[in-house]
């Protein structure tokens, strides 16, 4: 009997950039020294520090000496250990999965937590190395999305998901409201990735202002990046901007900006256990709401983690609400410009109508409103670029509320 687990979030796309190793590995003394004055600035002194099994090391950094800290806006910030205000207290939700006849209880696990834990007023940050940056297109771009990523807006599909640079989508939003943040389950797979320079995703997009200039972003879910991680696993992630991808932002800790007050979940960590076709699913629960008191974004990773918030000052149209959500999966196809398609797979890697056990899932999906209350959408719709190759299929009702089915596994004899 296929079983499901489930685990909850308060919580950021997905693109990264190629510097070549002979660019960066040491032909000029200005590369070497660009590397190490950036490793530094990304690498602050840890109380501690934990090596995963994953062979991620996880350094336990003082809550004052985190990376945002050093952003120009945040120089004289207070970090806020709690928000004044969290949705998820005006109703309480079990921590278990969707598949009522087979159910059972569990919490997130990221693997660094088998060799250990950060101390008291630490935060876990991923460790940059040589190798990552080696793998960027620039050591200042590194950890950061193009800005090529982001499409011209069509009046008649959703600004930020048209089929522009390789991304391909699969997704359902909202759009022309106003709103103070977004929930939902996402279901977590292990996607295939064909190329390194290509990545899988699932995450909830939180946006703001228009999509040419001044696009503000927030961004979370999991992601298979092997650019960003050199490596295949699943893992947690986060993003922003300001301005369109422009110059603003990064992935998790990557720059300055997101205030991290959690110290058991890191941001980029690989997370555990994973779904399996015909098996146990489970999934993640993201939300991400503002405080409607200090006006800060935050991010909740199950019922139990309180990750961290992006404080009002870095956004302009954020600074005041969403007008539009999108929950979905996203993937790059480097190879469209050859005339074949990608087969890097999105969710499971199997189309929405395959199912329960099987296709990859959003469900619970929430807004929240006015009110500061968790809510289901309204005018709810859906969209994918090419559906030959992933697709998206949504209901509603029951114990799911708004939900979708979405992916696929990209070419295919329909989509060659």
């Amino acid at each position: 009997m296929a079983k499901v687990v489930s685990f909850s979030l308060a919580l950021l796309m997905t693109v990264v950039v190629i510097l070549t190793p002979s660019a960066a590995s040491g032909e000029n003394e200005f590369s070497d020294l660009k590397i190490r004055t950036h490793l530094k600035r990304l690498n602050k002194p840890a109380l501690k520090s934990i090596k995963s099994p994953d062979g991620d090391i996880i350094d336990c950094v003082p809550v004052t000496d985190q990376p945002a800290l050093s952003h120009p806006l945040l120089i004289n910030h207070t970090v806020q250990m709690t928000p004044s205000f969290n949705p998820e207290s005006v109703f309480s939700e079990s921590k278990v999965s969707s598949n009522t006849k087979n159910q059972q209880s569990s919490a997130i696990s990221q693997l660094w937590h088998v060799n250990g834990k950060c101390p008291e007023n630490t935060v876990p940050i991923r460790r940059t190395t040589k190798q990552d940056l080696y793998r960027a297109s620039s050591v200042e771009k590194f950890g950061m999305k193009n800005q090529k990523s982001i499409p011209k807006r069509i009046s008649y599909e959703p600004a930020s998901v048209l089929p522009q640079n390789g991304h391909q989508h699969a997704i359902m939003y909202v759009e022309d409201g106003v709103f103070y943040g977004a929930k939902a389950k996402i279901n977590v797979w292990k996607p295939n990735v064909e190329l390194p320079n290509e990545f899988s995703l699932a995450q909830i997009w939180v946006l703001g202002g228009n999509f040419n200039s001044d696009l503000n972003s927030i961004e979370a879910g999991w992601q298979v990046s092997p650019q960003l991680y050199g490596d295949s696993r699943t893992r947690l992630f986060t993003y922003w901007t300001s301005d369109a991808y422009q110059g603003t932002g990064c992935y998790n800790l990557l720059c300055s900006g997101f205030v991290q007050i959690n110290r058991e979940i890191a941001m980029g960590g690989s997370i555990s256990p994973l779904s399996s076709f015909g098996d146990s699913q489970y999934d993640i629960t993201i939300l991400i709401w503002k405080d409607p008191k200090e006006g800060h974004w935050w991010l909740q990773f199950g019922e139990k983690y309180i990750i961290g918030y992006w404080p009002a000052s870095l956004f302009s149209y954020l600074s005041e609400s969403a007008s539009m959500i999108e929950w979905g999966g996203e993937v790059v196809n480097s190879q469209s410009e050859e005339g074949q398609h990608t087969t890097t797979q999105m969710g499971s890697g199997r189309f929405a109508e395959e199912g329960w056990g099987k296709a990859s899932y959003f469900k619970n999906i929430q807004v929240v409103d006015g009110s500061n209350e968790l809510r289901s959408p309204e005018n709810l719709q859906v969209f994918t670029d090419q559906e030959n190759c992933y697709n998206v299929k949504s209901g509603s009702g029951g114990s799911w509320g708004s939900h979708f089915y979405y992916g696929g596994p990209g070419r295919n004899p329909n989509c060659p």
